[in-house]
C-alpha cells in the first residue's frame, strides 16, 4: 500500500513550469519583507495588567510599597475574607466559595509581593506646569529613585515616565524632562530592562515621528544600541483615531514610530471630552470609547504593539457602601475589557488594586480548566466537542501565558492539565 502511494506520487505531474513559481516568489519578495516588518507578531514578553500613574512630586522610594499597604488595608476593611469578596463582587453562584477563596488568597499574596506591575511617574496632567528648576529637580530625583529601586529589588517590573506632549507650548519642557530622566538613569548604571515611556496627547503622526527621532538621537549620543528606547502612544484626541481627511490615523501613528511603538493607551477622559461627552457619562464603556478602542485594536493587530484600556475615576473611598459600589463598577469594567482583549488598564488609586487583581485572577481561573482541556486535545489531536484550529491554539496558549505572567495561575497547574511547559506554550502562541 505504501509502495503504491509512493509510486502514484512519483507519477503525479504538474503543468506550471518551475520558472513561474520562481517568478511569483520574486514578485512577492518585497511584499514578504513588508509583511514581516509591519506585522512581526507578539513580542513574547510579559504585558503588565495595569499601569499606575503617580505625579512626579508624589513619587518616592516607598511609593510602590505604600500603594500595596493601602490596598491591603482596603481589602481587610471591606472584604476581609473570601465570602465577603464573593458577596461584594457577585462571583458565580455555586462556584463562589472555591473561586472566591482562590482569588482572595492570590490577591492578598499579590498585594504583599508585587502590588504594582507598571508604574508611570507622571510629568503631564497629574503634575502640571511647574517652574523649570522644580521640574528639572523632580526628573533627576525620579531617575535616582528608580535606579535605587532597581538595585535593591523593590522596583516594579515596568517603570518609566509620562512626559509632556509634543504640542508647541510644552514641547521643549517635555524633551528636557525626558533627557534629564534618561541621562540620570544612565549615570546611575543604565536603563532598566522594564523601562517604559509614554507620549501623551498625540494628534498627528509627525509628533510620533519626532518622538522616534528623539529616541534615536539619544541612543546615538549615549552609545546605546539602535532601538533600545521605545515608547507608548496615548490615544486621547479624536484626531489620533480619524485624521482631518477622514482616514484612520492609528496605523500612521504606529508607522511613524519606526518600530519603537510598544503600546497604545486609551485615555478615557480626554478622549471622551474631545467627543463632547458630558462628565457624568465619561466612561470606559461609553460607545465613543468602544469605537475608538475597536479602531485601535484592528490597527495594532499583528504589529506587536500592545493595547491598554483607560480607567475609572470612581474611587473606592469613604463608607463601606461607597467602596463596594466603586469596587463593583471597577471589577465589571475590568472584566469587560478582558473579554474584549484589552488585557491592561490604568489604576488611579491604591484601593483599585484589589478589584484589578480580583477581576484579572477570576478571569483566568474561571477559564483555566476549559482552556487547558481544549489545548491538550489540540496538541494530542484528540478532538473533543470543539474543533480548534492553529489560530485558536495560539489564543489558548496566549491566554494561559498571560495568566501565568500575572500570578493568576501556576505553572504546575498548567503542566498538570496540558502536559506543556512555558517553552511549548510560547511556541504554540507564536511568540
Amino acid at each position: 500500500m505504501a509502495q503504491g502511494s509512493a509510486g502514484a506520487a512519483a507519477a503525479a505531474g504538474t503543468t506550471l513550469a518551475d520558472a513561474v513559481r520562481a517568478d511569483i516568489g520574486a514578485r512577492l519578495a518585497d511584499t514578504d519583507a513588508e509583511l514581516a516588518r509591519r506585522y512581526p507578531g507578539d513580542p513574547g514578553t510579559r504585558q503588565p495588567v495595569h499601569t499606575v500613574y503617580v505625579p512626579a512630586d508624589a513619587f518616592g522610594a516607598r511609593t510602590v510599597r505604600d500603594w500595596g499597604d493601602q490596598a491591603l488595608a482596603a481589602l481587610d476593611a471591606h472584604a476581609p475574607d473570601a465570602a465577603a469578596l464573593a458577596a461584594v463582587l457577585g462571583l458565580p453562584v455555586g462556584r463562589s466559595t472555591g473561586l472566591a477563596a482562590e482569588v482572595h488568597d492570590r490577591v492578598r499574596a499579590k498585594l504583599e509581593r508585587e502590588p504594582v506591575e507598571d508604574l508611570r511617574i507622571d510629568f503631564e496632567d497629574g503634575y502640571g506646569p511647574r517652574p523649570d528648576p522644580e521640574e528639572d529637580a523632580a526628573a533627576v530625583a525620579a531617575a535616582r529613585t528608580v535606579t535605587a529601586a532597581v538595585a535593591d529589588g523593590s522596583a516594579p517590573p515596568y517603570v518609566g515616565i509620562r512626559m509632556k506632549c509634543m504640542e508647541a507650548a510644552v514641547r521643549d519642557r517635555g524633551i528636557r524632562t525626558l533627557d534629564l530622566f534618561l541621562t540620570t538613569l544612565l549615570d546611575g548604571g543604565g536603563l532598566p530592562d522594564g523601562l517604559l515611556l509614554t507620549l501623551p496627547k498625540v494628534t498627528f503622526p509627525e509628533q510620533v515621528a519626532a518622538m522616534a527621532r528623539l529616541c534615536e538621537e539619544f541612543e546615538k549620543a549615549a552609545g546605546l544600541p539602535r532601538g533600545r528606547i521605545g515608547f507608548e502612544i496615548q490615544i486621547e484626541t479624536t484626531q489620533a483615531i480619524l485624521g482631518p481627511d477622514g482616514t484612520v490615523t492609528v496605523p500612521r501613528l504606529i508607522d511613524a514610530a519606526r518600530g519603537r511603538a510598544t503600546g497604545l493607551h486609551y485615555g478615557t477622559f480626554d478622549y471622551s471630552a474631545a467627543c463632547g461627552v458630558s462628565a457624568a457619562h465619561q466612561s470606559m464603556d461609553h460607545p465613543a470609547a468602544d469605537y475608538a478602542k475597536a479602531v485601535m485594536q484592528v490597527a495594532a493587530a499583528g504589529t506587536g504593539v500592545r493595547l491598554s484600556d483607560g480607567s475609572t475615576n470612581a474611587l473606592p473611598v469613604g463608607p463601606a457602601e461607597r467602596v463596594h459600589d466603586a469596587w463593583r463598577l471597577h471589577y465589571g469594567l475590568v472584566r469587560r475589557s478582558l473579554a474584549r482583549a484589552y488585557y491592561q488598564g490604568w489604576d488611579m488609586h491604591p484601593a483599585h488594586l484589589p478589584t484589578r487583581y480580583a477581576a484579572v485572577y477570576a478571569f483566568y481561573r474561571e477559564g483555566l480548566d476549559a482552556s487547558a482541556a481544549r489545548l491538550a486535545a489540540y496538541v494530542a489531536k484528540a478532538g473533543g466537542d470543539v474543533m480548534d484550529e492553529p489560530a485558536t491554539a495560539r489564543a489558548l496558549s496566549g491566554y494561559l501565558l498571560r495568566g501565568l505572567d500575572c500570578g493568576a495561575i501556576d505553572a504546575e497547574e498548567v503542566t498538570e492539565r496540558t502536559g506543556l511547559g512555558r517553552a511549548e506554550l510560547h511556541a504554540l502562541a507564536g511568540r
